[in-house]
Order: structure tokens, then sequence, then C-alpha cells
């Protein structure tokens, strides 16, 4: 199995930046894919962002492209989620997921989640 333990979440004013991180450990590997997903109360789970084990390929959602960065360490088994110019509505619960290979853009098909971590937005 593979255990996810994401950190960062918080409290942030609008405007504001945090910065995500995802550590994996246990039977994983560097070159597995891995992603950020989120989800707010009343909605429904939303893709955010996804980066291949190489790095080459990246993947954002429309809402957050140009203010959220992902990135990876392998040699720490790490992914990261730069989030700047926050909004209200980026608020939600934020999860990170890991798979084999990368999912086709904007899909859930990853075979391990983490137990998400808090962030919010204020106006």
């Amino acid at each position: 199995q593979v255990q996810l333990v994401e950190s960062g979440g918080g409290l942030v004013q609008a405007g504001g930046s945090l910065r995500l991180s995802c550590a994996a450990s246990g039977r994983t590997s560097s070159t597995y894919a891995m992603g950020w997903f989120r989800q707010a109360p009343g909605k429904e789970r939303e893709f955010v962002a996804a980066i291949s084990g190489s790095g080459v390929f990246k993947y954002y959602a429309d809402n957050v492209k140009g203010r959220f960065t992902i990135s990876r360490d392998n040699a720490k088994n790490t992914v990261y989620l730069q989030m700047n110019s926050l909004k209200p509505e980026d608020t939600a619960v934020y999860f990170c997921a890991v798979n084999k290979y990368l999912p086709p853009a904007g899909t859930y098909e990853y075979s391990y989640w983490g137990q998400g971590t808090q962030v919010t937005v204020s106006s």
C-alpha cells in the first residue's frame, strides 16, 4: 500500500498564498504520477492539478491555471502545490493522490488518496 500525508493547509486572506505538501511512503515509486484534488461542502470533488512521474507532463484545471503550480521532489517522494492569488472559491479540503501512470487530464483514476488538508480563504 501507499500512504499519503498532506500538510500546509490553513487560513489565508484573499490574494494570499499557501504551499501544500504531500509525502508518499510505502510501496511507492518516483515514477508514479501524483495529483491534487479538492472538495468544498456541498460540491463534487474537483480536479486541480497533476504531474507525471518524470515531471514532463503537467495538467491544471482551467480555474487554477496561472495561479497554482504543481511540482515534485522524487528524492523525497513528495509533491507540492504552490497556490498564489487565492480566492474565496478556492476554499476546500485538498486531497493528494497517487497512481502508477498519469491518468487523462481532469479525471479521477488514482489508486491511493490522502486524508486531506483544509484550505480556507477569507474575503
